[in-house]
């Protein structure tokens, strides 16, 4: 077997692992205030998942995806010496698809993004020069750990705020609900949409302008609320449920609403992730392929389905810790928390694609969780869980990096 043949299965092996750990750490993510608030079941999370993160993936996750990394590193560098990158991109997709079993193991929510840049940073800086890193999109990055949670928290807090306002502390809160539920379902798949659009879609090269942008996701907004005014109308009033816990028809009906924000979350995800994550294999296939270092390159069809189908492998053998952790231990969730936690991440991250900051899905969502938790008050949070987090959050780049180096140094010694 020759050396090139050797490179592209290696690549293959390594992204099935990192797609897996992207599954059972940020899909699980997605998923787990549906899981945690009890809205859907974990088998149906993993069949909605399934279904959309698979979709997402495979039909707007890219023809063309940038082989290096979000343009971390300097392709110039690699230019004489070809082999230096695949060697990387081989190194930093092991300890990436390796730190992201650590952390789902131990149930932390890392950030999939930084485990691949701190990966790609420690080869290139060590392994190549320090001069081949572009720090100042490091340095963006590492400012988006503190931005994105902030801003998902407060945007959850004000979300959560209108529920009581608007249906929970008043006098007939179903019919609250049943009134101003499709307006949030409206709100919700409006800015899923844009998401998709925006961000998604983008590497179809469908160029649509803003404007249209807009006008393409007011109409499926408006398609689906008709829908979910008929799915919320057919929630019933269950005096039994409602003198256990004042609340429970109401919460019903954000559970039905929570359906819808899983699915569009998964297919936003999907289209975004997976296309990063394989963009390394994409490196590896065109470095090999074409004996050069290309900038961009023609993902392979072989690629997408590796990713959505590791992704989708992931959250079904080993998801359930992370949602756990998520959905759980923050704070109680209940379904129309949930809501409002995730609608809060949705929206936070449509505004970060706007702005180009380099924002984690990750990130956002615990953020969102933390604001809805600190709705009740801050007792309300489980702080040493909130801790554990952080901190895994802080090791993330550096874990990635270390590995990265000493695979990039062995990868080296075997095939030099």
């Amino acid at each position: 077997m020759d050396q090139a043949t050797i490179y592209i299965i290696l690549a293959g092996v390594f992204g099935l692992l990192m797609a897996w750990g992207i599954g059972a750490n940020d899909v699980a993510n997605a998923m787990a205030t549906s899981v945690g608030s009890k809205a859907i079941t974990v088998y149906q999370a993993i069949f909605i998942a399934a279904i959309f993160e698979f979709l997402g993936a495979y039909l707007a996750g890219g023809s063309v995806t940038s082989t290096i990394r979000k343009g971390i590193v300097d392709s110039s560098y690699f230019a004489d010496n070809p082999d230096l990158l695949i060697f990387g991109m081989l190194a930093s997709l092991l300890s990436a698809g390796i730190w992201l079993l650590i952390a789902s193991r131990n149930g932390w929510p890392v950030s999939t993004t930084h485990t691949i840049v701190g990966a790609i940073v420690g080869f290139a800086a060590v392994g190549v020069g320090v001069d081949a890193v572009q720090w100042g999109k490091v340095g963006t990055i590492a400012m988006s750990w503190v931005v994105s949670p902030l801003l998902a928290g407060t945007i959850a807090l004000l979300i959560f705020r209108s529920i009581q306002k608007l249906i929970l502390d008043t006098e007939k809160p179903l019919d609250n609900a049943r009134k101003y539920g499709p307006m949030y379902i409206f709100f919700v798949v409006f800015v899923i949409a844009m998401l998709t659009i925006k961000k998604g879609l983008k590497h179809l090269h469908l160029d649509i302008s803003t404007g249209e942008s807009f006008m393409y996701a007011i109409a499926v907004a408006l398609f689906v609320a008709v829908i979910g005014i008929f799915l919320v109308r057919r929630v019933k009033l269950d005096p039994d449920a409602d003198r256990s816990f004042h609340y429970a028809s109401v919460e019903k009906v954000f559970a039905v609403l929570m359906v819808f924000t899983a699915s569009a979350m998964a297919f936003a995800h999907g289209s975004n992730d997976v296309a990063n994550a394989i963009g390394p294999v994409a490196a590896v296939v065109s470095s090999v392929t074409t004996g050069g270092v290309l900038q961009k390159s023609v993902l392979p069809v072989w690629v997408l389905l590796l990713g959505g189908g590791g992704i989708v492998l992931g959250l079904a053998t080993y998801g359930f810790k992370v949602m756990q952790t998520v959905g759980k231990k923050i704070t109680e969730l209940t379904p129309s928390r949930g809501f409002a936690a995730e609608l809060s991440a949705a929206s936070t991250v449509v505004l970060a694609s706007f702005t180009g900051l380099p924002v984690s899905t990750t990130h956002t969502l615990v953020g969102a969780v933390l604001g809805v938790g600190l709705a009740r008050g801050i007792a309300a949070l489980n702080m040493r869980v909130v801790g554990n987090i952080f901190m895994s959050w802080v090791v993330t780049l550096p874990a990635g990096a270390i590995m990265s180096i000493m695979f990039f140094y062995m990868l080296k010694g075997i095939f030099s």
